[in-house]
Parts: C-alpha cells; structure tokens; sequence
C-alpha cells in the first residue's frame, strides 16, 4: 500500500493529539502535532515579553526559534525540554494569540510543509487540511461539545496533578473557539473534503478505529 498524509482538523480540545498519536503508531507513521509548535512560539514571547504587534521583532525572533518534536512525544524549544510547559491553560491562549499573526502562521506552515514532503505523517492542528496539507490523502475534521471537551480537558489536568477547574476550562474552551474560528489568518474551518468525527460519545479506541479504517481504504486506492 503506499504511503499517505493524513491531516486532522479540530477545535481545542477535541482529542486531536491523542488520536494522531495512536494513529500513527499503528500505521508506522510519524506523528506532527502543529499546536506544540503554536504554543512553543506562545511560550516563548511570552517568557521574552515579545511584542506581538511588532512585526519585525516577531521575524527576528522566529528567525532564532528552534524547535523540535521528538518519536516518544517530547517537545524541545531552543534545546529545552518545555513539553509540560506548554500545556497549561495559559498556554493555550497564547498559542491562539500568536496563530492570529500571519508572521508566525507563515514561518510554521513553512516548516511544517517541509516536514510532510517524504509523506507518511499524521498532522494535527486547526487549518491541516485547509492550509498546510491541502493535498492530503485523508483529511479529517475531529470535534466534540464544549461539555465533552471540558470534562476531557478536566480529567487529564487532574491525572497530571495540575490545577483543575473545570468552570474555568469551560469558559477557557468557548472563548479559544470563538478566536480560533474568528481569526483573521487561516480561521478554524472544516476542508470540504473532510470527513466529520464528533467524538463527544465515542472512546479513543473507538475514534481510533474510525480513521484507521479510513486511512487504509485511502492507502489502497
């Protein structure tokens, strides 16, 4: 069978990450989560106090950012290991904050093309089968209700010992969807030859299954 892209699309939250990982395991692939780049470059303008106005200053500093994501689900910036820093709810807003700039947006579809050429990769992110890989063999479009995603986001703050709330989190969740699908560059959007997942009622394995046998008929065809 030959060997494909396959891109999935969703909201914050929905589990993306979790199934591309799976995903890729299964069929050997390698997986490329494009949202631990976006909250990399969050982390890092934030902790340099970047201007995010400052065009130039974003392009210097983007110019001098590396990043690297590794077989067993490290994340590295700049030589560091920030795979737990870049996952807190902060975090989170400051990857939506810094993906509205088209500098960064540009800079990472770049990179993240680059990587896909050889082809069998799973990429994850918000405009994967609409930006990124538009030639994708397989584009899906994973989403769950904000009350799915909340309580999922909730649970596995909890199992990581970190702060949960989950009132907050909800409000955290509705406020990323509204930037996320509002932004001027490249807005949150299912590809019209995305296939449609709602995995608020379905477990990993399940939605796990739903691809895998997707991405198969895909490789045969």
């Amino acid at each position: 069978m030959r060997r494909i892209n396959i891109a999935i699309d969703g909201p914050s939250a929905a589990g993306k990450s979790t199934i591309a990982k799976r995903v890729a395991k299964e069929l050997g692939y390698v997986h490329l989560d494009t949202g631990a780049m976006y909250r990399c470059i969050g982390l890092k303008c934030r902790l340099t106090a970047i201007d995010l106005d400052d065009e130039a200053m974003m392009k210097e500093m983007l110019s001098q950012t590396e990043i690297e994501l590794t077989a067993d689900g490290k994340v590295f910036l700049d030589g560091k290991d920030v795979s737990m820093d870049i996952r807190t709810e902060e975090s989170s807003m400051w990857a939506s904050n810094v993906s509205t700039r088209s500098v960064v947006r540009s800079d990472l579809v770049s990179r993240q093309q680059k990587m896909a050429l050889a082809k069998g990769f799973v990429m994850d992110g918000r405009d994967i089968g609409t930006v990124v890989l538009k030639d994708a063999e397989l584009k899906i479009f994973q989403t769950a209700s904000v009350e799915a995603r909340a309580k999922r986001r909730f649970l596995e703050n909890q199992a990581k010992g970190m702060e949960a709330d989950y009132e907050a989190i909800y409000r955290d969740i509705e406020r990323r969807d509204y930037q996320d699908t509002h932004r001027e560059h490249s807005p949150l959007s299912k590809a019209e030859d995305a296939i449609l997942i709602d995995t608020s009622d379905l477990s990993i394995d399940e939605v796990t299954a739903k691809i895998l046998k997707l991405a198969y008929e895909a490789m045969e065809q």
